[in-house]
Parts: structure tokens; C-alpha cells; sequence
């Protein structure tokens, strides 16, 4: 298991007590600081592996609702995939904190080093989270009463590592969130919502089956320090089986969307690469051997909603006429 060293060691430097520390320069230097040390807390560039089912999702009811892209319907999405995102990972991050510092893959993390304070991570996770609720408002009214309905997963998710075995499916349910709701942003109703039910499920399922990878990377510490999750209650090779199993049913709704939407042969092609990442990723990772999950993280998953998203949008635009 990697280390890191004591957080003690990794505190920043205490900020010069002289006049000339206040000055505007020096302030404004230490507020970039703050702002980079925040996105490296939430990651925010990870925000990519949701996005592309966002963006799938509401380009399907686009096409299927008069066929034109509405480019300020997608950048709203956007704003509120990212804002929703950071505001998880934000809230996450901190309730998570004390349970980090025990761990030493987690033992480096910002607000555990005090890279960021938990005082500037609320701010950002309070402004992360108004920024979902006006994207939302924007959107049309399903939008904002549904709102705060899809924050409740991203609260409930960090705590349920502490009262149940299976934290992964909280998670995959936060996340099913996404395309759903890109749909009736762009729809406004729940009339025909049922391609994005499936599209959600798909991607819940993944990013949950992804998760009982990643989480056995902490099997052993979890059950030292009483953190609930799959790998740490049933073993490594169980939440693995599980994890194949999650990833069969996805690719299977995988192939339910594409048929209920109409979508045609370059849509397959993309499955078929699809279908290459996910062997990829539970061929590289075995019990005995994690040394290439991040790997299957950053590659296999990456590729996986980039692949799908381009093929789909080629077959949305060719075959079916989605026009700018």
C-alpha cells in the first residue's frame, strides 16, 4: 500500500505577520492559491467523465423534440453538471476528513494537510451548490422543484460508508441523476422521459461497479478503522464478481438506449469499443493485483464516455438529422 507522509509535515508555511503581507498582491496571490488548492480538492476535471451522458442525454430529446440543438439549454447543463459535481465532492471531501487522515493513500488530501481549510471548502461547496440551483432555475420550473431532490444522494453519500456495506450504490444512484435530469431540462416534463431512466441507470451502474473496483484499494484499512463498504465486508474477489456483473447489466442498457432511441450502426461501433474498455479494466485488475486500477480509472473510464458520447452524436447528427 503506498504511503505519504505525516500530514504534520505537509502543512503550508505560516503567511508573514508583517504590514507588507496585507498588501493587495500578496492577497490576491493567496487567493489563487485557495481557488487551485479548492479544484484540486473536488477534482473538478473529473467532471468530465459525467458530462458526456449529460450531453447524450439531452441531444436525444433534442433530436427527438424538433430536432435542433438548443445551445443555451447545454451550456446550462453544463454549468449544473459542474456545479452539482463540485458541490459532492466538496461536501465529501469534508465529511470525509478524519477518515482520510487515517488512510494512507487518502492521508495527503487538502483539507487534511490544511492545503484548504475546512472554512474555504464550505464556501465553495455552499457557492458550487447555488450555482446548481440558479443553473436549474434557468433551465424551467420541473428543474427546480426536482433540484433539490438530486442533491439528496450527494449528501447521503458520504455518511453511507458508515451505515451500510453497499456505499457504491448511493453513489451510482447520485450519479443516474445526471442524465436524467439533462433530459428534463430540456423537455420540461416527465412525458417520455423513459430513454433517460435507462440512459441514468446505465451510467449509475458503471460508475457504482467502478467503485467496488476502487474500493479495494482500501479493503484492509477500512476494516481497521470500521468504514463500511463491499470489498472490506465480503473480500476483494466478491466486489470484483460484483463489480463484472454491474458492468454487464450496464453495457445491457447501454444497448436498450440506443435501441429505444433509434440510434443506428455507428452507435454500435461505439458499444463495441466500449465493450474493449470494460474487459480492459476488469482484465487489469485482479485480487491480488491493484496496482493498475487508477489506470482503469483514468484510461478505460475516460474512454468509455468520450467513445460513447462521439459515436452517438455522429449517428444523432448523420443518420437522424439533429441540426445546429
Amino acid at each position: 500500500m503506498a504511503t505519504t507522509n505525516n500530514p504534520r509535515d505537509l502543512a503550508l508555511p505560516v503567511a508573514d505577520s508583517s504590514p507588507s503581507s496585507g498588501s493587495a498582491p500578496a492577497e490576491s496571490a493567496r487567493s489563487g492559491t485557495r481557488v487551485r488548492a479548492f479544484l484540486k480538492l473536488v477534482a473538478v476535471e473529473h467532471s468530465v467523465f459525467a458530462l458526456p451522458f449529460a450531453f447524450l442525454s439531452a441531444l436525444a430529446a433534442m433530436q427527438i423534440n424538433g430536432g435542433r440543438v438548443r445551445w443555451l439549454d447545454l451550456l446550462l447543463i453544463t454549468v449544473a453538471m459542474v456545479g452539482a459535481r463540485t458541490f459532492a465532492m466538496a461536501a465529501n471531501r469534508i465529511l470525509d476528513r478524519k477518515i482520510d487522515a487515517r488512510n494512507p493513500r487518502t492521508a495527503g488530501r487538502e483539507l487534511v494537510t490544511g492545503a484548504v481549510s475546512v472554512r474555504t471548502a464550505w464556501t465553495g461547496a455552499a457557492v458550487a451548490l447555488v450555482v446548481f440551483l440558479v443553473a436549474a432555475a434557468l433551465l424551467n420550473p420541473l428543474c427546480l422543484v426536482l433540484a433539490p431532490l438530486a442533491v439528496v444522494p450527494l449528501v447521503v453519500y458520504p455518511y453511507a460508508k458508515r451505515f451500510t456495506n453497499w456505499p457504491h450504490a448511493i453513489l451510482g444512484i447520485a450519479q443516474a441523476v445526471g442524465p436524467v435530469g439533462a433530459w428534463l431540462a430540456v423537455t420540461g416534463t416527465l412525458d417520455g422521459s423513459g430513454p433517460a431512466w435507462l440512459l441514468g441507470a446505465a451510467v449509475g451502474l458503471w460508475i457504482g461497479g467502478f467503485d467496488l473496483i476502487y474500493a479495494c484499494q482500501d479493503s484492509e484499512i477500512d476494516r481497521e478503522i470500521g468504514v463500511h463498504s463491499v470489498p472490506a465486508r465480503y473480500g476483494r474477489r466478491f466486489a470484483l464478481h460484483a463489480s463484472t456483473v454491474a458492468h454487464v447489466v450496464t453495457f445491457a442498457l447501454f444497448i436498450w438506449f440506443g435501441a429505444v432511441i433509434g440510434l443506428g450502426w455507428l452507435w454500435w461501433i461505439g458499444l463495441a469499443l466500449t465493450a474493449v474498455a470494460f474487459a480492459y479494466q476488469h482484465l487489469v485488475v485482479t485480487p491480488t493485483d491493484l496496482s493498475k486500477v487508477n489506470r482503469a480509472f483514468f484510461t478505460a473510464n475516460g474512454f468509455v464516455g468520450i467513445a460513447l458520447f462521439v459515436f452517438a452524436l455522429l449517428d444523432l447528427v448523420i443518420r437522424l438529422g439533429l441540426r445546429p
